[in-house]
């Protein structure tokens, strides 16, 4: 079978795709891998095909001339995923007349797949792997974005319900109208709904990351929906710190370990966390703190590092998670995913991006502390952090989500739903989630 994955070049969105990449090739697939020409050696390495297109830095533009708000968060989600989606979307064509593949497995903001679902032309049958929250439009009218638990009565609704007129006007509308804009300049019909819940409903198949218990309750779900448990990334070829007998020392003597990550985006600023989060915990003698940069040399953290704490670039979050009493996060959906399915609860502290929303669900799962602000205080990450390791409904109810995660192969289900639409052969676009199979040539 020919496999075309597209991946927005991104870690934290090409390391789930790499695993799937890689799951396919060691069964004998024939994987090309389509991201930027950034990526070409970690794709290669894993022993996969690759092929690039020209993001020119989209995937990471920060607007800087703007303060945080709707305005600022729409400049950069148009550069980051919209912008590119032509471009896209020819490379795709390219590839798909060349290399004719039987199904094209695409990251969720890879939005060059779109023009292709709304196109009438056959193509290849498209499953869509995402690579955060569910971002369904909610039954309960709260604004995707905002970071809201479930409404809990009337009243709720009918606030969520303004807050997210005043979203829509500001973010949502102008985002969709922007996107048909570049749909109608292709030749193509506009988007069926807005664009987070089109991401969804579109492709043949969307497999979603993570377990029913830690989303929100939307009613009747897509068709095409499926939940697959932990996509679990490759571990990075790195060898483990020299530090490590010292957490293998805290383990056996029963000392706490938290770790304390801002994951490899958002980690251009560690005093928004990992410099607090270090200064909160400093005077534990009773505590093991792990930290790691994401990528960023380790000489970027500012001031001394605590005679607690133990840095790295990179750690092995596979090997290390097990180990691990509770996780400090900004809230990554990947480093989220990965501890809940270990059973380590967390502290969350994060709005950019994905964030408010990944980590609102920490705090309404029970599985955490979500602090809900970009910037906590050494004192508001002590407290959290105590709290999460003396009060054991945090550690149960991460064990609940851990047994769930256990009970699904997220693996296996994506190679079954890649083997299911191949079997199925081309198909043309029929509507909003709707794909019609053609008759394979004799």
């Amino acid at each position: 079978m020919k496999i075309l994955i597209a991946a927005t070049p991104l870690t934290g969105h090409i390391n789930p795709l790499l695993a799937v990449g890689r799951a396919a090739a060691a069964r004998g697939d024939d994987v090309l891998v389509l991201s930027d020409a950034l990526f070409r050696e970690k794709i290669e390495a894993a022993g996969l095909r690759f092929t690039a297109y020209a993001d020119n830095g989209s995937a990471t533009f920060r607007e800087t001339g703007l303060p945080a708000g709707p305005e600022r968060y729409r400049r950069e989600f148009q550069r980051r995923f919209i912008d590119p989606m032509p471009g896209q979307a020819e490379v795709l064509r390219g590839l798909i007349a060349d290399e004719a593949p039987d199904v094209i497995v695409a990251g969720s903001l890879f939005l060059g797949v779109l023009p292709l679902l709304l196109d009438a032309a056959p193509r290849p049958p498209i499953v869509t792997v995402n690579v955060s929250f569910l971002f369904l439009d909610r039954p309960d009218h709260a604004p995707v974005g905002l970071g809201l638990p479930p409404a809990r009565d009337r009243a709720e609704r009918i606030r969520y319900a303004a807050l997210k007129a005043g979203m829509d006007a500001a973010f949502t509308n102008p985002v969709r109208a922007y996107t048909d804009g570049e749909l109608a300049r292709l030749g193509l019909p506009p988007l069926p709904a807005s664009l987070p819940h089109s991401i969804v409903v579109l492709p043949d198949l969307f497999l979603q990351p993570t377990v029913p218990g830690f989303e929100y309750d939307y009613g009747t779900l897509p068709p095409g929906l499926r939940f697959i448990g932990l996509l679990q990334p490759p571990t990075p070829p790195a060898p483990l710190p020299d530090w490590w007998p010292d957490l293998e020392a805290a383990n056996a003597a029963g000392k706490p370990v938290v770790l304390v990550t801002q994951g490899t985006l958002a980690n251009a600023d560690f005093g928004e966390l990992v410099e607090p989060a270090l200064a909160a915990l400093a005077d534990r003698d009773d505590r093991l703190v792990l930290a790691t940069t994401g990528g960023r040399p380790v000489a970027a953290l500012r001031g001394p590092i605590p005679a607690n704490t133990r840095v790295a670039s990179f750690l092995p979050f596979r090997d290390l998670l097990p180990r691990v009493s509770v996780l400090v996060t900004n809230g990554g959906y990947g480093s989220v995913s990965q501890a809940l399915a270990a059973g380590v609860p967390i502290v969350s502290a994060g709005l950019t991006e994905d964030k408010a929303e990944v980590n609102a669900r920490v705090g309404w799962s029970g599985a955490g502390i979500n602090l809900a602000t970009n910037a906590p205080s050494p004192d508001d990450l002590r407290e959290a952090v105590t709290r999460v390791l003396t009060e054991p409904t945090f550690r149960q109810r991460a064990g609940a989500l851990q047994a769930a995660f256990a009970s699904r192969d997220a693996m296996a289900g994506i190679l079954t739903a890649v083997d299911d639409l191949a079997r199925s052969g081309p198909v043309r676009s029929g509507g909003a989630g709707l794909a019609v199979p053609l008759a394979r040539s004799a």
